[in-house]
């Protein structure tokens, strides 16, 4: 069990006795005096050579990993021609959770105005499946979509409703369906996407991880820290910021060059502008006696 998960089962756990001493149950919670050691939150990193030749070394992977964007085009390069393409891209571009893109639904999606509404997600409960509310309220939220998704889903659309004439199905509503027509369960998406990445030859990720490379991917474009929050549902940039800021390489590497530029510049010229200064004469070395 991870530090992360004991603090949600602690949490869990004090909630319910706090219910059961206010219904006079117990006379005290005493999950109130249980301590834990701080929970770190794991930083993503990117899958740079220098990490997948250690990789290749030492067989240890980071806890959260996630692939360049030339990683990422490759992947979705390899699996254009499978029938879950649309969901991966979906997934990798605009980060969302497996459980809300196996409970999006056709009238969630607005391709006119390039925006799709996430509202639900589906889980597993009991061995079945069900739908179920988001995981935050911040999650409810208005996801924009590029003109490359809106077409890829579209194209997808098209071919299922192909499939669906062909084979006497009734379609449910739901865009990523089983066979039989029905929601996809979260489970099959992450089985299936395992296999394909490792018959891709890519650094190992997981389907999770793609979410945390859709972040990294909107920063290292430049996208406010603020809109990237707002498109994974996060409910404070600050949990943006502490998960998904150090993934963001080529972004801190183009700032750094910015800021030299901008001091060099600035010492190199008089205020307002004008001529390069060139100093007169060659200073002179100060030797202390």
């Amino acid at each position: 069990m991870t530090a992360a998960t004991a603090h949600r089962v602690l949490a869990t756990l004090r909630s319910a006795l706090n219910a059961a001493a206010r219904e006079k149950l117990i006379a005290d919670n005493p999950g109130r005096y249980l301590k834990l050691p701080p929970a770190r939150r794991p930083h993503a990193v990117v899958w740079t050579p220098r990490r997948v030749k250690e990789r290749r070394r030492t067989s240890v992977r980071p806890a959260v990993a996630v692939w360049t964007p030339a990683q990422t085009a490759q992947f979705l390069d390899f699996i254009s021609g499978h029938w879950l393409y649309a969901a991966y891209h979906l997934i990798a571009l605009r980060g969302l959770r497996r459980g809300e893109a196996a409970g999006l639904r056709w009238c969630d999606i607005d391709p006119d105005n390039k925006v799709a509404y996430i509202s639900r997600q589906i889980q597993q409960v009991g061995g079945a499946l069900a739908l179920c509310p988001l995981k935050t309220p911040a999650s409810r939220r208005v996801l924009a979509l590029d003109a490359t998704t809106v077409q890829v889903l579209r194209r997808y659309r098209e071919e299922q409703e192909r499939w669906y004439r062909a084979h006497g199905r009734r379609p449910s509503g739901y865009v990523f369906t089983a066979l039989d027509g029905g929601p996809l369960p979260p489970d099959y998406l992450t089985q299936t996407f395992t296999q394909l990445v490792r018959a891709s030859g890519l650094p190992p990720v997981r389907l999770h991880d793609l979410r945390h490379g859709a972040a990294s991917l909107a920063l290292a474009a430049g996208t406010d820290l603020k809109v990237v929050a707002d498109q994974l549902g996060h409910c404070s940039i600050v949990l943006t910021a502490d998960t998904y800021i150090s993934v963001a390489l080529e972004l801190a590497l183009s700032a750094a060059e910015a800021v030299a530029r901008l001091v060099l510049r600035a010492g190199r010229r008089p205020p307002g502008g004008g001529k390069i200064r060139r100093p007169s004469a060659p200073p002179r070395a100060v030797i202390a006696a």
